[in-house]
């Protein structure tokens, strides 16, 4: 069975199902749809990339009514950025069935208006972060006794940043007769042992990476440690990939090595735990629309980063464990593309590398880098800037309304334009470098939609 058609699921969803592209199943779907429409738990093991986001919100998806209004499915996941991809994505799904509410429930944004939207309307969906998902069950905003479909997603992740304090409270508020699916990239004992309990007689998955993982390149460089920075710059510019993620063990290296690589040239960018939401946001959106091309991340901070066609992952220390590894390299090489996993090792992390090797079944090969000379503005930047408009959805600004500004008042060909991000309260563009003083300086004195915003290049 590989065509959803061949499915018994609600007819309306193929309307989603048309619109998202799909058309084969993934290995993942393959194996747990017809089980998930029947109504059976499931723990699955599946990297990154393998199509699991379709296949809960489908088997979800399948269960609700419409017609009752309350709470029928719940998504937790470790990150506000997956949250918000999966609510994007079962939304898509629930194209051609009227009616369907989502609601999104995460930490880092107002909890008022979250408030005010639940005692207004219960969602029929739930896509939320578990501490935020707590607080409302405590405030008594947010009623679980109806919910007919849990999905723990990326349940490896929210058990190593500590939340299964609040996943077993969550769960107790939900009814013991519900579907529960539990997907992870790794099966680690903790996992083994919170399925044990939530989950009953549940079909097991497993979806190899090995597939995905034979498009990258894996490459290990043996480095001084004050080598690292010219050897990190060395590799940017020798494998020369679009966009690159470089990750850091310890959160005060990486605004030092993003500095770096900024002083270089490169559209470097940090992305850790101390930033304020806002500037978490517009560093993803600079990331996503390309004009950061190399972002410097934590691994909790880098949860839920999804970036379609990312050429490089670096090492820039080696992780401290096998699981760590493939969550960072499977970032790249997805989908059929080549991808390159390149890791610097000094001599006090030979251990780390070589236990790694050993618990992956890799044999390293090492090499020496070539160490770039750390001149200033050496590097090639990114190819498109960013420019923020402070209005957003509250303001009915749509994308359209963007590109008619920049195409007709700025005067710009629709060439020029990138990926356009808008919030409730702002908008983000991509403009391709050459273009884009002069659009700054258009929309500056000009308006959009008939009216004047302040625009800004960050």
């Amino acid at each position: 069975m590989t065509e959803f058609t061949d499915l018994p699921l609600n007819p309306a969803l193929f309307q989603g199902l048309d619109a998202l592209g799909h058309v084969q199943m993934t290995p993942v779907q393959a194996q747990s749809l017809p089980a998930l429409i029947e109504g059976r738990d499931l723990i699955a093991q599946a990297p990154t990339g393998s199509g699991k986001t379709a296949a809960f919100g489908l088997a979800l998806l399948h269960r609700i009514d419409p017609a009752q209004v309350r709470v029928q499915a719940l998504v937790l996941c470790p990150t506000r950025e997956l949250a918000d991809q999966v609510a994007k994505h079962i939304r898509k799904l629930a194209t051609g069935i009227p009616n369907v509410k989502l609601t999104t429930l995460t930490g880092g944004v107002a909890l008022a208006p979250q408030l005010a939207s639940l005692a207004q309307h219960a969602p029929h969906v739930v896509v939320g972060t578990p501490g935020r998902v707590q607080e409302l069950l405590r405030k008594r905003a947010l009623d679980l006794r109806d919910v007919r479909v849990l999905v723990l997603d990326e349940a490896d992740r929210m058990l190593d940043m500590g939340f299964e304090e609040p996943i077993r409270e969550i769960v107790g508020k939900t009814p013991s007769n519900r579907q529960t699916l539990l997907f992870s990239a790794t099966y680690p004992e903790s996992i083994r042992a919170i399925a044990g309990n939530l989950l009953r007689e549940p079909l097991e998955v497993t979806v190899e990476g090995a597939q995905q993982q034979a498009t990258i390149d894996q490459r290990f460089f043996d480095v001084d440690p004050a080598q690292k920075p010219a050897a990190l710059a060395g590799l940017l510019m020798e494998y020369n990939p679009e966009s690159a993620v470089v990750f850091c063990n310890m959160k005060r290296d990486i605004d030092d090595v993003a500095a770096s690589l900024a002083h270089l040239g490169y559209s470097a960018l940090a992305l850790h735990g101390d930033l304020e939401q806002r500037d978490r946001d517009e560093v993803l959106v600079r990331f996503a629309n390309r004009s950061c091309n190399v972002l410097v991340a934590s691994d909790v901070a880098a949860r839920g980063l999804d970036i379609h066609d990312l050429g490089a992952v670096i090492n820039y220390d080696v992780p401290t464990d096998a699981d760590t590894y493939v969550h960072r390299i499977g970032r790249t090489g997805r989908a059929g593309r080549n991808g390159i996993a390149l890791t610097l090792c000094t001599p006090r992390e030979l251990p780390r590398s070589t236990a790694l090797a050993q618990q992956l079944g890799i044999a390293i090969r090492w090499e020496r880098p070539t160490l770039a000379t750390l001149r200033p503005r050496s590097a090639p930047a990114a190819s498109t800037v960013t420019l923020r408009i402070d209005a957003g959805r509250t303001d009915k600004l749509r994308p359209g309304d963007i590109v008619g500004a920049i195409t007709g008042e700025a005067g710009l060909p629709v060439e020029a334009i990138g990926k356009i991000d808008v919030f409730p309260t702002r908008s983000y563009v991509a403009i391709q470098r050459n273009q884009a003083d002069k659009a700054l300086a258009r929309l500056q004195s000009g308006k959009i939609k008939g009216r004047k915003f302040r625009v800004r290049r960050i």
